[in-house]
């Protein structure tokens, strides 16, 4: 007797009845396609991660997944596609061509339904969550680092991490929501709004001008100390527009530092003459500390933007993060 028969049998000995035919409740259609979906923007979104932070690793960190998952989901998802969609070697992930087309209708699927989530949670929902800036170094110490302050005040719920430095950071590789950028933009897919404007100023401090005869023409910087913020060049040239247009000057300085910080601490101690943007120079200038000088000889001026990269599908923490950085950037007098 096989072993159920015989459960089977003391059933009837000692209940008087048969168990009977033990059947497992329906299992609606829909959750196997509604699992299907949910999988299909979970590899959506790894495969967009990947392809951000350019490698598994990178991804898997950024994800709090292990490397393996990253492994396993792109895999998964390229065999249910049938297509390559990242070449991978033992050092670098590149994106196959039809990965790259493939990746911005992800952004777009993953967009909806992040703003399918917003709307469900109501309009009026809290940002929160992660969200990370960056601008160069004196400009983010000296006019983002409040605004970021400001924000998360008004947001408990979110957080910010902020990168002020001297390069141009890549937004989409190094994972940045928000940038401030100064200076004319190159052709992107980036959004950019335009808060403000700033100029190169030639400037000196009292000390050193009551020492030495005020320049009144370009040319006069040659037989001054000049203190320039460029290491990479040892003899600089300022470009410098005048009533007879656009002047080249070459100039010998005695000091070249690495930063626009070094540059303005020897020349507040009275050591020479720097050129700084305006807004690196703002509070010498109010204070008294530094005056500009050959003001007639100022370059063109320079524009402000703000800039990011999901457009009209931004999500709730960068829209706010936006607006407040666009009102109070644009209500800066020293970006306007």
């Amino acid at each position: 007797m096989l072993a159920a028969e015989g459960d089977a049998a003391a059933a009837d000995r000692n209940c008087g009845r048969p168990l009977g035919k033990i059947e497992c409740p329906a299992v609606p259609r829909d959750r196997f396609a509604r699992r299907n979906n949910m999988d299909r923007l979970h590899a959506m979104s790894v495969f967009v991660a990947v392809v951000d932070c350019g490698g598994f690793a990178a991804a898997a960190r950024k994800l709090g997944i292990s490397p393996p998952a990253v492994t396993r989901a792109i895999s998964d998802l390229e065999a249910r596609l049938g297509v390559r969609l990242l070449s991978r070697t033992t050092r670098t992930v590149r994106v196959t061509d039809a990965g790259a087309s493939y990746v911005e209708d992800c952004r777009r699927v993953l967009s909806a339904a992040d703003e399918a989530d917003e709307a469900a949670c109501g309009t009026h929902a809290a940002p929160r969550g992660l969200i990370t800036v960056t601008a160069p170094a004196i400009f983010g110490n000296t006019h983002v680092a409040p605004i970021v302050t400001e924000f998360l005040r008004l947001y408990p719920q979110a957080s910010a991490a902020c990168w002020f430095v001297d390069r141009v950071v890549n937004l989409a590789d190094e994972g940045v929501d928000v940038a401030i950028r100064i200076g004319a933009l190159p052709d992107s897919t980036l959004k950019a709004v335009r808060v403000g404007q700033v100029r190169r100023v030639i400037c000196a401090s009292p000390i050193y001008l009551e020492g030495h005869p005020e320049p009144v023409e370009a040319a006069d910087l040659q037989q001054h100390v000049i203190i320039s913020a460029n290491p990479v060049t040892p003899m600089p040239e300022w470009r410098l527009r005048g009533k007879s247009g656009l002047q080249t000057v070459r100039l010998s300085p005695r000091m070249s530092t690495s930063t626009n910080e070094a540059a303005l601490s020897a020349a507040v101690a009275g050591f020479g003459i720097t050129r700084v943007l305006s807004y690196q120079v703002a509070d010498h200038l109010r204070s008294g500390a530094l005056q500009a000088i050959l003001r007639e000889f100022e370059s063109d001026v320079m524009p402000v933007h703000v800039v990011h990269r999901e457009g009209r599908h931004a999500s709730q923490k960068v829209r706010a993060f936006l607006d407040l950085t666009i009102e109070r950037l644009r209500e800066n007098p020293a970006v306007n």
